[in-house]
């Protein structure tokens, strides 16, 4: 395809190396050519790189395989997943998640994005539901004006809650930002 062509998040091939667009802008030149000047995160090692190209230039697209796993357990640094569809497994190391691990907890649905058969982006789902395993006691007559203390959850992840959350309560974090959304009723 052209580079006039391309949209944002639309993944392209460039020097044996894929990239996700993740912005774009028409530039008009003084003397030369229009041009589109690119910004790039590599989906390799995550940088982000700026690009120009030539609006007739060609870019070749790169379609990416999206599967649903789901996260069976993990060994050290390697997760083991299972494709729902197939049930072939496979194993991921911690870079691959980057700070995901910590919301990862048995039969989590995951999209995996594959390219030539090779995993190159995990999706965590916006929201995981999370069991508080260590937080201080209830602070009789607080208000939640504020005054957030720290939960560990049963993955290991250390989150600020409001004082009323309790020991054993299931709570809701967003994986996108790490917060405490809401407790859960079972």
């Amino acid at each position: 395809m052209r580079a006039s062509e391309m949209q944002k998040g639309q993944t392209i091939k460039i020097d044996d190396k894929i990239y996700s667009v993740v912005d774009y802008q028409h530039v008009k030149l003084g003397k030369g050519g229009a041009v589109y000047q690119t910004k790039l995160k590599s989906l390799a090692d995550g940088s982000i790189q700026n690009v120009r190209l030539r609006s007739e230039e060609v870019v070749e697209e790169a379609y990416l395989d999206k599967r649903t796993y789901e996260y069976l357990y993990s060994s050290g640094s390697e997760h083991i997943l299972m494709d729902t569809t197939t049930y072939d497994q496979i194993t991921l190391d911690d870079d691959a998640f980057g700070d995901g691990k910590k919301y990862l907890k048995p039969n989590t649905q995951l999209q995996v994005s594959m390219y030539e058969g090779k995993p190159l982006i995990v999706t965590l789902p916006n929201t995981v539901d999370l069991k508080v395993t260590e937080t201080a006691p209830e602070i009789k007559g607080a208000t939640a004006t504020n005054q957030n203390k720290p939960a560990t959850l049963e993955t290991g992840l250390v989150v600020q809650v409001p004082p009323f959350i309790k020991l054993g309560e299931v709570l809701r974090i967003d994986t996108r930002t790490g917060e405490y959304l809401t407790r859960v009723k079972e």
